[in-house]
C-alpha cells in the first residue's frame, strides 16, 4: 500500500471513529436526560436539577471540539423536548443549554479555569437562562428573587458534575 492510500485510510478511521464517538455521546446525553426527568425535584423545590448531561457536554468540548460540544448539546436537546417534552421544556432547555455552552467555552477559550470551575459557571448559566425564559414568558420580573436559589444548586451540582467530567475526560481519550 502506497503512503497515500494508508494516509487516507487513517484518515477515514478517525473520522468514522468521530463520528460513532459524537453519536455515543448524544444517545448518553439522552439516556442521562432521561434518567434525570426520573429523579424526583430536589426538595420540592422547582427547576434544581443535577444537570447530568453537563457531563456529556464537557465531555465533548475538552476530547472532540467545540462545535461538536454544541452539536451534541443540540441534538440532545431537540431530540429530549420532542420525544419527552413539549414546547415549553424545549424551549428553556435550548436557551438554557446555548447560554451555559457558550459561557463554558468561552472559559475553556481563555483557558486559566479547571474543568470543574467551567461546569460550576454553565450550571449557574442554565439557570440564568431558565430565568430569562420564565420571566418572558410569564411576564413579570418578580422571578429574579429565585436565582439565588438556582444559583445554589448550580453550584453544587456543577461542582459534582465537574469532578465527574474530570474523571470522564481523562479515560475517554483512552478508549
Amino acid at each position: 500500500m502506497t503512503e497515500k492510500k494508508k494516509n487516507k485510510s487513517n484518515h477515514n478511521q478517525i473520522a468514522t471513529q468521530k463520528i460513532a464517538l459524537r453519536g455515543l455521546l448524544v444517545a448518553v446525553a439522552m439516556v442521562l436526560s432521561w434518567v434525570e426527568a426520573q429523579i424526583p425535584a430536589f426538595f420540592a423545590v422547582p427547576g434544581i436539577k443535577l444537570g447530568l448531561t453537563n457531563l456529556v457536554v464537557l465531555a465533548a468540548l475538552y476530547c472532540l471540539s467545540e462545535r461538536d460540544a454544541v452539536l451534541i448539546n443540540l441534538l440532545r436537546i431537540l431530540l429530549v423536548g420532542f420525544t419527552f417534552g413539549n414546547l415549553f421544556s424545549l424551549l428553556y432547555s435550548i436557551v438554557g443549554g446555548l447560554l451555559s455552552g457558550l459561557t463554558m467555552i468561552l472559559m475553556k477559550r481563555f483557558g486559566r479555569f479547571a474543568i470543574t470551575a467551567v461546569s460550576v459557571a454553565g450550571g449557574i448559566m442554565h439557570n440564568v437562562g431558565q430565568i430569562l425564559v420564565a420571566m418572558v414568558v410569564l411576564e413579570t420580573k418578580s422571578l429574579l428573587y429565585y436565582l439565588p436559589v438556582l444559583w445554589i444548586s448550580g453550584i453544587a451540582a456543577g461542582l459534582v458534575i465537574g469532578l465527574l467530567s474530570k474523571e470522564v475526560v481523562r479515560r475517554l481519550p483512552s478508549l
